[in-house]
């Protein structure tokens, strides 16, 4: 009897393992096996050759899955008996939506009205943008939804708002016209430093360019891009100051950072381009040349797109003579344009400065009031164990066309000196004229250093100092400008030049200084 008990346990177990077996193993081909399907809102039952995969199921069941859609379990997934599957139907839409641009407010302080009052220059206009959104939905419900292109259909003018900053300065009579750049808009000066106006209000003047024609008619300006800085860093406009009402005259250029000026004797714009980068200092120097008229017709190239020689990534300048000769300057050196052959020819080397940094020095330049000499700031060699290119002082130098002679006039001027040349004033026979320039406080930092303005004879004699007295701060590099006239009741001409972002005027034979504005908000000026 054990032996038959112990056979009827191994029987049992044998029976059991092999229930088990069969219970567990895979569906075989042939056999059908039952799947639930949930999709479209509905929930079905479907028969199926075991091995089936979902899509298999789903084309059995007639439902066709558009390009995204989702099942749970994935498409290529096996079936078993008993398995659920759901269907999740997934649409991408795109939709547009336009939508306002509310109008900023900008604040202009004007010295012409009184303190306290104001005064509406430019109404506020709301733009318009289109928006694209892409919208992603899961069985109708939104699951996500984001911006995928933006289009501004029409830009927001800002309203202007004059308020009223009279100051106690005394107005003083002036000749030609004076123009200054503040708070991002333009404004000119006739006749007397009282009789001021805007001509114009945009708010967006990046001071790059801003230059006065020769008969004080017109002005050049450049204004900030609103696309995006490596793709567009600003535009060149023109406006006539005659006009009451002043209309903005687009030149159909961009990317004017180093250069822009009057062609003597013409009513055409010279200007160089550079093309916008990422990374610093924001572009590539074209080192080019384009003529083209206000009046109208496309630019006319006078200088093609060249290296610019050492540093030349950085850009070159330029300056007319009173005759129309074409100087240019560059980190290595200056010399004349023929505008005709659209090439350069070399004057004079010049040691480039090496910054370490990202960007480079352009030497200063400009015709002597005769165009018969050119002024210009020199690297001087520095004492050993300084290299020459990393020397820290700079000497105001000139070169003359008529006995072919260069010289240092100013030892140590500045990397910033500027000259500035006076109209010619007859002195008997001969045609003089005077060179405003600025003197560095700190000579061997005059990359940082302020400066102070310096007048001397065009020979370099006779040099003094003006403005700011040497117990004061010193002023901001920046090119001082004649009066286009002499006045009667000063010693000499006027220099007017920006300090503490006011407007000063500076009587250069008694150096009288007399303090214009009050606001504190200038950045560029011309007069002519």
């Amino acid at each position: 009897m054990p032996r038959l008990g112990l056979r009827l346990r191994l029987l049992f177990i044998l029976s059991t393992c092999l229930w088990l077996t069969v219970s567990c193993r895979s569906p075989q081909i042939g056999e059908e096996i039952v799947v639930t399907i949930i999709a479209d809102g509905t929930t079905r039952e479907i028969n199926l050759t075991a091995g089936s995969t979902v899509t298999q199921a789903l084309q059995s069941a007639g439902i066709v899955p558009g390009n995204l859609d989702q099942t749970e379990p994935p498409f290529y997934t096996l079936l078993s008996n008993g398995d659920n599957i759901t269907l999740t139907r997934v649409v991408e839409l795109f939709e547009t939506e336009q939508v306002v641009i509310p109008f900023e407010r900008q604040i202009v302080r004007n010295e012409t009205l009184p303190e306290g009052e104001t005064r509406l220059v430019q109404a506020g206009v709301n733009g318009l943008e289109e928006i694209t959104y892409r919208r992603i939905l899961e069985d109708e419900t939104e699951i996500s939804k984001s911006a995928v292109k933006t289009v501004i259909l029409s830009e927001a003018l800002p309203e202007i708002v004059m308020v009223g900053a009279q100051s106690s300065y005394t107005p003083l009579n002036i000749p030609g016209t004076l123009a200054y750049l503040a708070g991002g808009n333009a404004w000119i000066m006739e006749d007397s430093t009282a009789n001021r106006r805007i001509i114009v209000s945009t708010g967006d003047l990046d001071g790059r360019i801003f230059a006065l024609s020769p008969n004080g008619e017109y002005l050049i300006f450049t204004r900030k891009s609103n696309k995006s800085a490596d793709e567009e860093i600003n535009t060149l406009w023109a406006v006539r100051t005659r006009n009451l009402d002043p209309k903005l005259i687009s030149l159909q250029a961009k990317n004017v950072v180093h250069f822009a000026a009057w062609i003597p004797g013409t009513n055409s714009v010279a200007y160089s381009t550079v093309e916008p980068r990422s990374a610093a200092p924001g572009w590539q120097a074209n080192n080019d040349l384009y003529r083209v008229s206000i009046t109208g017709g496309s630019p006319r190239r006078l200088l093609s797109t060249n290296s610019g020689g050492v540093y030349g990534w950085w850009g070159m300048s330029f300056a007319y003579s009173p005759s129309g000769v074409l100087a240019y300057s560059r980190p290595d050196g200056i010399g004349l344009v023929d505008q005709d052959g659209g090439y350069l020819k070399p004057l004079l080397e010049i040691t480039p400065l090496n910054t370490h940094s990202d960007w480079a020095w352009i030497p200063p330049l400009a015709w002597g009031a005769d165009g018969k000499s050119l002024y210009f700031v020199s690297h001087a060699p520095a004492p050993s164990p300084i290299t020459s290119e990393e020397s820290p002082y700079f000497d105001l130098s000139a070169t003359s066309f008529s006995t072919e002679a260069t010289v240092s006039i100013v030892r140590s001027a500045g990397m910033f000196s500027d000259p500035s040349i006076s109209p010619i004033k007859p002195n008997g026979r001969e045609k003089s004229f005077q060179v405003a320039y600025l003197q560095s406080i700190f000579i061997a930092q005059s990359d940082s250093s302020r400066y102070r303005l310096m007048v001397m004879d065009r020979d370099g004699s006779n040099s003094k100092l003006l403005f700011p007295p040497a117990d004061s701060n010193g002023i901001e590099p920046q090119t001082p400008f004649w009066a286009p006239e002499a006045l009667e009741g000063q010693t000499g001409d006027l220099i007017a030049v920006v300090y503490q972002g006011n407007l000063w005027l500076i009587d250069s034979g008694s150096g009288d200084a007399h303090q214009v504005t009050g606001d504190g908000l200038l950045g560029k000026i011309d007069w002519k």
